[in-house]
């Protein structure tokens, strides 16, 4: 990152919630509280849906689904074809006797994996489905 298009301001804390602060950057090993700071409002930007849809977005998809349903693993192969450029791996594991779990690892525009993730949970058998981003 630039200096030239970095932006300083000031913050008023409580001491307590900056101690604990501190204590969060220390256990994380961030070299200072800039870039901690940095991360949790990107975080927090992924997470309430106010980052950029366009921007590149790299993460896993996690689905867990009962594999007895019929034809829902051609019907969840078939989806991630449709959004190959999309996906890089991913790993399939059998947890019990009735369900499996995905993990997809995915890199693409944000508003594509939202798409994919989407159209991979609501698949009847899918019982739980979460995109998680780490960039």
């Amino acid at each position: 990152m630039e200096n030239d298009n970095l932006i300083r301001y000031g913050v008023s804390i409580q001491k307590g919630l900056q101690d604990q602060f501190d204590s969060y950057i220390a256990l994380k090993g961030y070299g200072n509280r800039s870039e901690a700071i940095r991360d949790l409002i990107r975080e927090s930007l992924i997470k309430e849906g106010h980052a950029n849809k366009e921007a590149v977005a790299i993460g896993s998809i996690s689905i867990v689904y009962d594999h007895h349903i019929h034809e829902l693993s051609a019907k969840l192969t078939d989806i991630q074809h449709d959004f190959q450029d999309c996906i890089i791996s991913s790993m399939h594991v059998h947890i019990d006797h009735h369900n499996c779990m995905e993990v997809i690892i995915v890199k693409g525009k944000l508003l594509s994996l939202e798409a994919l993730a989407n159209k991979l949970a609501v698949i009847k058998g899918v019982k739980t489905g979460k995109l998680t981003l780490v960039y």
